[in-house]
């Protein structure tokens, strides 16, 4: 979710280099995000090749937002 919430929309290649993390692994992630709505699909073709773009829902922003505020009340409960 962060690499989305920093950029607009990542196709499937970019998101896989950007995390370092293998097909299958991001897949597994990406089918569970948008399961749950945070995340949204658009595709196309490029030069004739499919492309599939990734992008933060507005439920997806909500979020992940709230996920951000929580670890910041947990880091403070640690000062």
């Amino acid at each position: 979710m962060s690499a989305l919430a920093v950029n607009d929309m990542l196709d499937f290649n970019l998101l896989k280099e950007y995390l370092n993390v293998t097909d299958g692994n991001l897949a597994s992630h990406i089918k569970a995000l948008e399961k749950e709505g945070f995340i949204d699909i658009e595709k196309s073709f490029i030069d004739r090749k499919p492309n599939t773009k990734y992008f933060m829902t507005k439920d997806g922003k909500q979020a992940f937002d709230d996920h951000l505020k929580a670890l910041q009340k947990l880091i403070e409960l640690q000062k």
